[in-house]
Parts: structure tokens; C-alpha cells; sequence
């Protein structure tokens, strides 16, 4: 079993269903879209980023927690 898995931009973006703006937006606190919870990525590279799959998922289940209690879902 794998202890860490590192997703890239393309996977995040069908994990979650958002696009590559939207994720970046959901990282910028000057975006309308920001979310401080929204996991950042980590380095893994000179030039790449990437996410780790368990904080996308642990992201995924507060949505499903503030959408089932009537929240307002950033």
C-alpha cells in the first residue's frame, strides 16, 4: 500500500471536478473563489508541483459535510 500519492494538475482536476483556474483560484486569497481549506500543493520538482491524493480527499468529505448540512459550498 502506497503512503503517499502525489497527483498532478490534470488529476486533480478530474478528481475534483474543477478546472486548472478554478483550483488556483481556490488557493489565491484575492480570488472571489478562494478557500482556505482548498489543499496546497507541494514541490516536487524545480518547476512542478503536485497534490497529495489523501488531502484532495479529506478537502472532498468537509464539501460533502457543508453541503449535507445546508452549508454554502465555496
Amino acid at each position: 500500500m502506497e503512503k503517499y500519492k502525489i497527483l498532478r494538475l490534470k488529476q486533480v482536476s478530474a478528481l475534483i471536478g474543477l478546472s486548472r483556474s478554478t483550483i488556483y483560484d481556490r488557493m489565491n486569497p484575492l480570488s472571489p473563489r478562494y478557500d482556505e481549506k482548498f489543499p496546497r500543493p507541494i514541490k516536487i520538482g524545480k518547476s512542478a508541483v503536485g497534490w497529495l491524493e489523501s488531502s484532495l480527499n479529506e478537502w472532498i468529505e468537509l464539501m460533502v459535510k457543508k453541503s449535507q448540512e445546508g452549508g454554502m459550498v465555496v
